[in-house]
């Protein structure tokens, strides 16, 4: 279950969730095969020299299996990092979470929403990502990057304000 499942109050329901884009992958897995390449390498090449007994092919090995090591932490990183960021329209609020051991969270309810605004790179277009600006009512902003399907997410806000006037009046 997510945090904003978990923490919806009386009457309130999700109408629209997303959360970080899959480009935020493309720096981990870039240096995770900077790294696990020559990780690889090496453990193949010191598995094919057996004949060598200076050590060398156990410093190899280690060498191999640090990279790769290092490799693995860096792309889990990555995915962790865009997995434990949650971002979801309810019919009352726009609710933001970040991190996993340690959490950033941003809720504003609906009525205190001033505007969204939007940023999205060429690349941003093409692909489907942009960095999303909340303004809330006094003077208080939060900008979320990359977030996936931006657009979609500022329609959803809005349509929710509509219908939260629609019912105050």
């Amino acid at each position: 279950m997510s945090y904003v499942e978990k923490h919806l109050i009386e009457g309130e329901t999700v109408v629209y969730e997303t959360g970080l884009h899959w480009s935020v992958l493309i720096k981990p897995i870039f240096f995770g095969l900077l790294f696990g390449a020559p990780g690889a390498y090496l453990l193949v090449r010191a598995e094919t020299d057996h004949g060598d007994a200076s050590g060398t092919n156990t410093a190899m090995m280690a060498v191999g299996i640090v990279l790769l090591a290092l490799a693995v932490v860096i792309v889990l990183a990555g995915i962790i990092r865009k997995n434990a960021t949650e971002m979801a329209v309810t019919n009352k609020r726009v609710v933001i979470k970040h991190g996993l051991a340690t959490r950033k969270t941003f809720e504003l309810l609906l009525q205190q929403v001033e505007s969204i605004a939007l940023e999205e790179p060429v690349l941003g277009r093409i692909l489907g990502y942009g960095s999303v600006v909340v303004h809330g009512t006094g003077a208080s902003s939060e900008w979320f990057h990359r977030v996936a399907h931006p657009i979609e997410f500022r329609k959803q806000v809005q349509q929710q304000i509509e219908k939260v006037l629609d019912r105050s009046r």
